[in-house]
């Protein structure tokens, strides 16, 4: 008679906990998908991926014209018809012009600058939010994003300058080494512009309002920012608060607007320039450049998720 063995039922092993698994996971070089790299790592990366920024920025630029019967000549054409209105406007109706010498190129200079701004800001606010498809399609830096807005902004403003030079020369302003100084008051707003574009980047990915909320705050922003009228004749106003007045002079926007007035046109004279003027360019730029992009960078891993 043949006899049965049984064999006692034996206990499933106990899963890993969760610090075991994670710990499993990196023995075996594993990481998490879309973790956030470290910011050296994740600058190392965005500069990799350079030439993306700059095609990906010129592509834009010639395919926004692309419907339009005169095309890439709305580069020009769109700040030199808000400068026309703004000096109807500001210039004829309310007299603004008077006592600041070449007004239309004074006007027509802070009209440029400040478009590069603006637009650098309103693009950055949508840079997540309107390009999902891009975002959850691809793996790459989502800092890239927002810089090549800015960068595609910053070349229709170079095609703008082509205009204003063309006006600076008619209007009897002369070639001077001075002209030499646009080059860093550019570079120092493009810094600034991508910074403040990255912050509203990660706002705008989570707030997507915030971009019909935008054009109401720069245009707040652009009245206190000496585009139509001189700065410094307001500034001598005896009725305004000390703090009105060191706040007018601390305004990025309108420093970045003098330091291009003042590199271009001969009769912006330095006295008409805000105290401490390059350190406050340097200041802002550093602070909203550098401060932008890390801020930017701690959410990189939520962008396009949900």
């Amino acid at each position: 008679m043949s006899t049965v063995l049984h064999t006692p039922p034996q206990t499933p092993a106990p899963a890993p906990a969760g610090d075991d698994l994670a710990a499993l996971a990196v023995s075996h070089g594993l990481s998490v998908s879309g973790a956030r790299p470290s910011l050296p790592e994740y600058v190392r990366r965005l500069w990799a991926r350079r030439h993306f920024i700059t095609a990906f920025a010129t592509a834009k630029l010639t395919a926004q014209y692309s419907q339009a019967k005169l095309g890439q000549v709305w580069q020009v054409m769109t700040p030199l018809l808000n400068a026309a209105v703004y000096y109807f406007i500001f210039g004829v109706l309310l007299g603004t012009k008077h006592g600041v010498p070449d007004y239309v190129p004074f006007l027509v200079t802070g009209v440029f600058i400040w478009t590069f701004t603006q637009s650098s800001i309103m693009a950055g606010t949508r840079a997540i939010s309107g390009n999902l498809g891009l975002v959850r399609a691809l793996h790459f830096p989502r800092a890239a994003l927002p810089i090549s807005f800015c960068l595609q902004q910053l070349q229709q403003l170079l095609f703008s300058m082509a205009a204003l030079v063309v006006i600076l020369l008619c209007f009897g302003v002369p070639v001077s080494a001075s002209w030499l100084l646009a080059l860093p008051a550019l570079a120092l707003q493009f810094t600034f512009n991508a910074g403040v574009s990255m912050i509203m980047a990660r706002w705008g990915a989570k707030t997507p309002d915030i971009a019909q909320l935008m054009p109401f705050v720069l245009r707040t922003w652009m009245y206190v920012s000496g585009v139509m009228w001189s700065l410094d004749k307001l500034a001598q106003n005896d009725h305004l608060p000390h703090v009105v007045k060191v706040a007018l002079e601390a305004n990025p926007a309108a420093i970045y607007i003098d330091l291009m007035r003042f590199a271009l046109i001969d009769s912006f004279h330095a006295e008409q320039l805000p105290h401490h003027v390059w350190p406050l360019a340097v200041g802002w730029a550093l602070v909203a450049g550098v401060g932008g992009f890390i801020y930017f960078w701690k959410a990189e891993e939520t962008y396009g998720r949900g």
